[in-house]
């Protein structure tokens, strides 16, 4: 099993398991990590924002157009910002190092 931390709003890090396979959306919310959300991980909204910490972001898959025009939503959009639901962890992302926002602008598109 993975770990990967979760730095938090007010700077504290919460470092959890990560089972491989799931997303960094349902590790934080099996975790109680105040990572909302709100579309479920369908693609339909901008609460699952992170900002993954720049030794890690080239690890990752690229980002769909689909998830960039999400991302373009979220609040506090940085250069190494992803979607929770959208990056799933692997063990070469062993480690994996997030922040969670200090907001989210919850605009859904249906």
């Amino acid at each position: 099993m993975a770990r990967m931390k979760f730095i938090i709003a007010d700077g504290t890090t919460q470092e959890v398991d990560a089972p491989l396979g799931l997303s960094v959306l349902e590790i934080a919310h099996r975790n109680k990590i105040d990572l909302e959300g709100a579309c479920e991980g369908s693609l339909a909204c901008s609460t699952c924002h992170v900002v993954v910490e720049s030794e890690w972001y080239d690890l990752l898959n690229e980002a769909t157009e689909d998830e960039e025009d999400m991302l373009d939503l979220a609040f506090g959009l940085t250069h190494t910002s992803r979607l929770g639901c959208q990056i799933t962890m692997t063990n070469e992302l062993d480690g994996l190092t997030v922040r969670v926002p200090s907001g989210t602008r919850n605009m859904q598109i249906k």
